[in-house]
């Protein structure tokens, strides 16, 4: 069983960073492809970013390239996502995802465990 917790979101203006954290425990991180999601209110999951077991290949969606990255250290068992030139329809909450397989996946039911979420609110 894999336990995750995000930190780092919080109240940012248009044109800002923030930097996402997902702490793993209870599992062997780097046995996991790790995902980013975020869901604003009233619309659906949406898929951001994933990474593979070693962090060497990553994919993200279209709508964050070039201004989201996903990162993983797996002696801190941690994953990343950081955020430039935020824009308010990036205003969702942000959750992390395990999933125990061998390919990175933009498919939400693919993944096996959960964090909580963390809000990210882009406003002036």
């Amino acid at each position: 069983q894999v336990q995750l917790v995000e930190s780092g979101g919080g109240l940012v203006q248009p044109g800002g960073s923030l930097r996402l954290s997902c702490a793993a425990s209870g599992g062997t991180f780097k046995n996991y492809v790790m995902g980013w999601f975020r869901q604003a209110p009233g619309k659906e999951r949406e898929f951001v970013a994933a990474i593979t077991w070693g962090g060497s290949t990553t994919t993200h969606a279209e709508s964050v390239k070039g201004r989201f990255t996903i990162s993983r250290d797996n002696v801190k068992s941690t994953a990343y996502l950081q955020m430039i030139s935020l824009k308010p329809e990036d205003t969702a909450v942000y959750y992390c995802a395990a999933g125990r397989r061998w390919t990175m996946t933009p498919i939400h039911q693919d993944y096996d465990y959960w964090g909580q979420g963390t809000q990210v609110t882009v406003s002036s």
